[in-house]
């Protein structure tokens, strides 16, 4: 094995073994217990307004809006249900359109994991492009491969001299 191999490894590996638990620390951690009102305002924040073009629940002064924050309140305040339950009751009696965020289940999934799979793609094709280049500029020609050549010139039909054009 190559040295600049062996060399390199244990980089990545460290690597790996530090960004994967603290990414995986990071994405899982929940920040605490949250007041009604935190709730309201992070539930509205990922709704959009019925009516407006491009504004959260949270930012629209509508009265569409003003219903669908009341609705939301309603729902934190006299039930149990999580934030993704209350989000599903405001999309059942509001409509579909009232989603600002995809969900992250079922067929609305594809909008995050297609994008992040054509990003890995694209990482590893220019990964494998890079060193096949590398690999290309490396080589060096001997003196088999200027035989090669220099036989496939000799053979080569078009650099013989045109008889009828003479200078």
């Amino acid at each position: 094995m190559n040295t600049a191999r062996l060399k390199r490894w244990p980089g990545w590996a460290l690597m790996v073994l530090v960004v994967v638990p603290v990414l995986a620390v990071g994405s899982t951690r929940d920040a605490g217990a949250r007041s009604p009102e935190e709730r309201v305002e992070e539930i509205s924040k990922r709704l959009a307004c019925p009516i407006c073009d491009g504004e959260s629940v949270y930012e629209s002064q509508n009265s569409a809006s003003s219903a669908i924050r009341s609705e939301i309140r309603a729902q934190v305040t006299t039930s149990d249900a999580t934030d993704d339950e209350v989000i599903a009751y405001i999309v059942q009696n509001f409509g579909a359109q009232t989603q600002l965020v995809p969900s992250a289940s079922g067929f609305d999934s594809l909008v995050w994991a297609l994008p992040t799979a054509a990003l890995v793609c694209a990482a590893v094709g220019l990964g494998v492009a890079f060193r096949r280049w590398r690999a290309a500029v490396d080589t060096v020609p001997d003196d088999a491969d200027r035989a090669l050549v220099a036989e496939a010139l000799a053979d080569d039909p078009t650099d013989a001299p045109d008889e009828g054009s003479r200078s």
